[in-house]
């Protein structure tokens, strides 16, 4: 499993220190929420800030986007060459045009699914993705409750890849931690998103351990 700390959940105060102690507990990625307050009620963070956090991180950016008005906001990122970038499946109208132009930026493009929104909607966009993002929680938030159905939309999800594109990855982002990680490797997740179980806990390194299965 690799594992991706999610940055809304770190000490903005000391955020060089904490993206350098994620790399050095043996993060694989280092996740970071896009929020504009329009498509999710919470604002967080633009390139400003994003830029010294790629510079800080010995491993790959992972970014989430969470707005509504996606083309704009993949330009703006994408000259931080972030390995993915993916983008939510309910705010875009040409989902397919997007993924191609991220592609064509050299970055891997992904797509992000609410709790609510089938997997059986990618269907036919699976070849084109390097990646799909479940959300087990609302987004908008750190720190809220599994909603444990994403473990049958992940299994659901598997299926769908190893017909269409098997070297498609899954991730989950949302109330990931030691107790449904287990579950979560067996559902077929590759993948997870981890902000308050990693920066909440009293060793990084112990806690991206944990969800190393």
């Amino acid at each position: 499993m690799l594992v991706a700390p999610s940055i809304l959940s770190a000490d903005f105060g000391n955020l060089e220190k904490e993206i350098k102690a994620i790399c050095e507990a043996g993060c694989d990625l280092v996740h970071v929420d896009v929020m504009d307050g329009h498509f999710v009620p919470n604002l967080t963070i633009g390139p400003v800030v994003v830029q010294p956090v790629a510079k800080a991180s010995t491993k790959p950016l992972d970014i989430h986007l969470m707005v509504e008005n996606n083309n704009f906001f993949v330009d703006l990122f994408a000259p931080l060459k972030p390995k993915y970038l993916s983008f939510h499946l309910e705010s875009e109208k040409h989902p397919h045009r997007l993924i191609q132009k991220i592609r064509s930026l050299e970055i891997s493009p992904a797509i992000t699914l609410n709790p609510h929104t089938r997997v059986e909607d990618i269907e036919y966009l699976l070849e084109d993705l390097d990646m799909v993002l479940l959300m087990s929680v609302n987004p908008g938030f750190g720190g809220q409750k599994f909603i444990p159905s994403v473990i049958e939309k992940a299994k659901k999800l598997k299926e769908l890849i190893n017909k269409r594109n098997p070297k498609c990855l899954i991730e989950v982002d949302g109330g990931v931690s030691d107790k449904n990680i287990k579950e979560l490797k067996d559902a077929g997740v590759d993948i997870v998103v981890a902000g308050s179980y990693v920066f909440g806990s009293d060793s990084y390194k112990k806690a991206i351990d944990s969800l190393k299965i």
